[in-house]
């Protein structure tokens, strides 16, 4: 197994250990961050969050620069995604930071989106993720990163900068699913 798939799977093991800390009631103290609290607990889940994202990034540098692309690599990235994104929305959710409508229309437009690869992937054909997807991608983890860290640092200025961000990620997440689809309609309409 090389580099980059090791730290896919790295994310992947994250994923439990994130649940947990957000889940069970850690008595760890709170923190006092302005107009808000956070929990040393959700502290340290959102530091598992962004270093998970972060391995992201650094995956597919790795793998692309150095020419490791592999096929157990195209499986467990997005997978390693999807998995720790939902499981953030849906945490979220139960705390209270996150609509549960926004999550539901973040989480089916993966499903819609996997769905059409593997209609691809049925027919011969690989679907890259262009650019509005990283986009889409960039603005979903700083979303969630902020709602975990209880909007801080922009707690102290009572500015709701976390849920704008998730609007934001809203908007990129359907814009993004549109254009995949709109450009890969042929997949659908040419399929078998």
């Amino acid at each position: 197994m090389n580099l980059p798939n090791k730290l896919t799977l790295s994310r992947i093991l994250m994923i439990p250990i994130f649940i947990l800390l957000l889940s069970y009631p850690f008595e760890w103290g709170i923190w006092d961050i302005g107009y808000s609290e956070l929990p040393v607990a959700h502290f340290i889940a959102a530091l598992i969050f962004i270093i998970a994202s972060t391995t992201d990034w650094v995956d597919g540098y790795i793998a692309r620069k150095h020419n490791l692309v592999t096929n157990l690599g195209k499986f467990l990235d997005p997978l390693a995604d999807k998995l720790l994104v939902s499981a953030a929305l849906i945490l979220l959710i139960e705390m209270g930071y996150a609509p549960a409508w926004v999550v539901i229309i973040i989480i089916s437009r993966e499903f819609a989106v996997t769905g059409l690869r593997l209609v691809a992937a049925g027919e011969g054909i690989v679907l890259a993720a262009g650019s509005m997807g990283k986009i889409k991608t960039a603005t979903q983890m700083i979303a969630i990163a902020i709602l975990l860290l209880h909007n801080f640092p922009f707690s102290y200025f009572g500015l709701p900068i976390g849920i704008i961000m998730l609007y934001i990620a809203l908007f990129f997440t359907v814009l993004s699913g549109i254009d995949y689809f709109i450009k890969n309609w042929h997949v659908m309409r040419d399929s078998k």
